[in-house]
């Protein structure tokens, strides 16, 4: 869920602006797992704009006092929460590590790189929640390690009831700093979208796999 809807309006507007997030209803995005979208999020871009950067760092940074204050250890997922980790762990003072989509192949084979101890309280950093599953695989692989998941934040989140029901199954916290919902109401407010578009923008959300098929 949104933090504040204040915070997810800013952020929706900061996404759009620079063209991380892209919106096309006429020619959909092809998805990596084989969905046609209307939306193609890339949050990587952020890192270019360091107004941007720092204002997503002093966000995430805000939630972790407010409701995680116990945490010890920020938890960036590779690859697009390692950098933003490293930034909010810094902004907290915090020790910091990453978690990798897969055990490595050679070496120490490490799933979590960096130093973790036991009983740690660790809240997880993520760029981008779509279903949730590869978000939830680093959660997993923290708790392996005995540590304490206290929970997870992203950028962005397109609000799936499939991701919603995946956290509470894993019984861990998600805040998104902003999601589908608010990306739509500032799009269309500032013209990116007109109102045709947002309704169909609306539908995709509603039946994501099928969407798209006749197009």
């Amino acid at each position: 869920m949104i933090y504040s809807k204040e915070t997810a309006r800013e952020t929706a507007n900061n996404l759009l602006q620079i063209k991380a997030i892209k919106l096309s209803y006429s020619t959909p995005f092809q998805w990596a797992s084989g969905w046609k979208a209307p939306i193609y999020c890339d949050n990587r871009k952020t890192l270019s704009f360091p107004e941007v950067r720092n204002n997503l760092r002093d966000r995430m940074s805000e939630i972790i006092r407010q409701e995680y204050a116990a945490a010890d250890v920020i938890a960036g997922v590779a690859t697009g929460g390692i950098a933003l980790g490293v930034l909010v762990a810094q902004q907290l003072n915090l020790p910091f590590v990453y978690v990798r989509s897969s055990q490595k192949g050679h070496g120490l084979q490490n799933r979590v790189e960096g130093v973790l101890q036991p009983n740690q309280k660790a809240v997880v950093i993520e760029d981008l929640v779509s279903t949730g599953k590869s978000s939830l695989n680093a959660v997993d692989a923290l708790r392996n390690s005995e540590v304490t998941v206290l929970g997870m934040i992203s950028i962005f989140d397109y609000g799936f009831d499939v991701a919603r029901q995946n956290f509470d199954d894993k019984s861990c916290s998600l805040y998104s700093l902003s999601d589908y919902e608010a990306l739509l109401e500032v799009a269309l407010q500032e013209n990116y979208i007109q109102k045709d578009e947002s309704e169909s923008l609306t539908s995709w959300r509603k039946n994501p796999e099928n969407w798209g098929r006749n197009q």
